[in-house]
């Protein structure tokens, strides 16, 4: 199997519109959450949700792209064309035939479809769709808009699962590069999902916050009084590139991807299992492949969402996966700064995990201000600010409504 390594970060975030701005957000402990602003929100049981701040997306592209692509699309763009330029990637003196974009969203073009479906059963019944209506929508529109800027022409798809997505179009990724089909690939995801469906349909699940007197505090993973999820929106993009495709062109190495595992709970719609089985079953895979032991792991950045059921669930595959290496073991939910960008929540966190590596520095979980008696005090989930340490392999947990997991383990590149 060829070696993959990551040679490129993009990220566009609630805390930060570049993976700079992004690192010192989250090294900071700084919350994303505020007011929504995109819509009239005061008639909703959540009124608050991490944005993205002070984008323009003619920033990357012309007014008519604009106004031809979904915000989801636009967040994709601007994320890959950080992580294009970080990668110093000459387009002229690489085999584009051989670069691919494995591009994910969760729900895709929500603003779009809310504009024209709305459009329609508001007006007199007479059909007016846009004829792009349609591209605008779909969710793998982003993957295709990348590899069509870049005239990347190797595999080209759209992974979707919920909030697993983004770790799976990561997980796929590595695959065809280690067997050979592929030199690069772009891959991460998108969302643009605080809209009137978006927080209507969480809200009505009673899977988000309702702190709309203290949005920035909302996000509180592994807290005794978390009541739900803060809905995120925003881009993460990684490449990944075999390692003597990148040592050719002297590319700089972030870290390598050693190893993933992804695997079902088949248990719920909505809820993870209770003790963690496809969890701890994950964990089982993804170091298996890459050839690691529990006690190899120094670092973990979790899915925690924030939700009653979900973090208690995650806490105890991992506590009953390491035993008692737990006690050694860095974590940190990156969620409680950022908000849950769903189906590209799991690219932005393994980018902070890589970052954690790059700088042997956990960043923080906020907002812990009574810790829940029934997570294990021994798992240390770094909550009194970032902490410098010794960090070799780490790991990235997302898992999607459907019951999907995906874990994927990166370390410090060496020789």
């Amino acid at each position: 199997m060829r070696r993959v390594v990551i040679t490129g970060l993009g990220a566009l975030t609630p805390i930060g519109n570049s993976v700079a701005e992004y690192w010192e957000g989250l090294r900071a402990g700084r919350s994303g959450a505020g007011p929504i602003t995109r819509f009239d929100a005061s008639k909703f049981r959540t009124q608050f949700a991490c944005e993205v701040k002070g984008f323009d997306p003619l920033s990357v592209m012309d007014k008519r792209e604009v106004s031809r692509t979904d915000p989801f699309c636009q967040y994709a763009l601007a994320a890959a064309h950080e992580c294009i330029t970080a990668a110093q990637l000459d387009l002229n003196r690489v085999d584009r035939d051989r670069i691919g974009v494995i591009w994910s969203s969760g729900i895709g073009g929500l603003v779009t479809l809310e504009e024209q479906i709305g459009g329609y059963y508001c007006g007199d019944g007479t059909p007016r769709f846009s004829p792009l209506f349609i591209p605008k929508m779909i969710s793998d529109m982003a993957a295709g808009l990348i590899s069509i800027r870049y005239g990347f022409r190797g595999p080209n798809f759209c992974a979707v699962s919920a909030c697993a997505s983004s770790s799976h179009s990561i997980i796929e990724a590595f695959n065809y590069i280690r067997l050979g089909k592929a030199d690069a690939i772009i891959a991460g995801g998108s969302e643009a999902s605080v809209t009137p469906s978006a927080i209507g349909g969480f809200g009505a699940m009673k899977a988000l916050s309702e702190r709309n007197d203290s949005p920035q505090s909302a996000s509180r993973p592994f807290d005794r009084n978390r009541d739900g999820f803060v809905l995120g929106e925003g881009a993460g993009a990684l490449l990944l590139e075999e390692l003597e495709h990148a040592r050719r062109r002297g590319a700089r190495i972030y870290a390598e991807v050693v190893g993933t595992g992804a695997t079902a709970d088949a248990y719920h719609i909505t809820a993870g299992h209770p003790e963690g089985i496809g969890i701890k079953l994950a964990l089982t895979e993804c170091l298996r492949e890459a050839g690691l032991q529990p006690s190899d792991v120094d670092y973990i950045n979790l899915h925690a969402t924030s939700t009653p059921v979900g973090d208690p669930a995650e806490a105890k595959a991992i506590v009953d996966f390491f035993g008692d290496y737990v006690e050694r073991l860095s974590t940190s939910a990156t969620k409680s700064m950022t908000g849950h960008l769903l189906g590209a929540a799991g690219a932005i966190e393994a980018i902070a995990t890589v970052l954690a590596i790059l700088h042997q520095t956990v960043p923080p979980t906020i907002n812990i201000t009574e810790r829940d008696p029934d997570v294990d005090p021994r798992l240390d989930v770094t909550d009194h600010g970032a902490r410098g340490r010794r960090i070799e392999v780490a790991l990235s947990n997302t898992f999607g409504f459907g019951g999907h997991n995906a874990i994927i383990a990166f370390c410090r590149y060496a020789e």
